[in-house]
């Protein structure tokens, strides 16, 4: 399986942690210890800084790494973590480190689930859907600058139909105000629902809606996305964002929270057949 870099660095801080509890060293006992500043260790366990060859040997070397197999697979890692993936030759600028984490997370996700009150997720956008949102949260963006933010959103999609590895099962809940808002225009929205209607090959995508009907549920305050990986040591992914910032909740106690309003929100969702029932009204209005 093809690696992203974030996936990489999630990857290489997870093991440089699990070695450093094995050999029974605090980030106080490495720091003294290498002669480092005390909060190096820490912001490279925390994936806010990367590592060189020279630190990581050393690390391995204190630590007390003599699995020869492991130590040059962690080297490997590390080199490779700080490749260039598809969506940072737009810059910063058009994809920010917290969508850069998202796609990386999305890019190697086992299964997604993403529940949404007020639009259409970008996995499953339509061009025009896509160009109408981003006009309207960046309305001083000149057409060029939209239409880069237009192809990275596209390009993400590309989770959804590779072969190799295989694709991530993905389950959407969309309030029924999603369907309701026209976003773009009559046209571009009865596009949209006809796209979310489409029969798929794969059996790797299921949209429901949250009917008004629901009433009151758990997650009246917003969106989130789960991610969970194919390392079965990673507890996974939440990701939350608002207007001017993004997170990802990583410990334990926060996925299982969100576990139990995912499924609380699936138990109001109409089923899937049903909610293409309403989907198919909404497209004929």
């Amino acid at each position: 399986m093809a690696v992203s870099p974030t996936m990489r660095r999630r990857r290489l801080a997870a093991e440089l942690r699990e070695l450093r509890d094995q050999a029974g060293l605090s980030n106080e006992d490495v720091a003294e210890k290498l002669d480092w500043d005390s909060a190096k260790l820490s912001r490279i366990e925390n994936r806010r800084a990367g590592i060189t060859a020279k630190d990581l040997r050393r690390l391995l070397n204190l630590y007390g790494v003599t699995d020869g197999a492991q130590y040059d697979d962690l080297l490997e890692i590390a080199r490779r973590a700080s490749e260039r993936s598809w969506y940072q030759v737009y810059g910063s600028d058009v994809v920010p480190s917290a969508l850069a984490n998202l796609i990386g997370f999305e890019t190697e996700a086992r299964t997604i689930r993403i529940y949404e009150p007020e639009l259409v997720p970008g996995l499953l956008q339509t061009e025009a859907y896509a160009r109408a949102v981003l006009r309207a949260w960046e309305p001083g963006r000149t057409a060029e600058e939209i239409e880069r933010r237009v192809e990275v959103r596209l390009g993400r999609q590309d989770v959804l139909t590779r072969n190799d590895p295989p694709p991530p099962q993905v389950n959407v809940i969309l309030n029924e105000g999603v369907l309701q808002r026209p976003v773009g225009g009559i046209d571009v929205m009865r596009e949209q629902i006809k796209h979310l209607m489409k029969e798929r090959d794969r059996a790797n995508l299921v949209v429901q809606i949250l009917p008004f009907s629901a009433r009151e549920h758990p997650s009246m305050s917003g969106s989130f996305e789960m991610l969970t990986f194919f390392d079965e040591g990673d507890v996974g992914a939440v990701h939350v964002e608002s207007l001017l910032v993004a997170h990802a909740l990583e410990k334990p106690d926060q996925i299982r929270k969100y576990d139990e309003v995912w499924g609380a929100l699936q138990a109001k969702a109409a089923s899937p057949e049903d909610s293409r029932a309403m989907m198919r009204t909404y497209s004929l209005r």
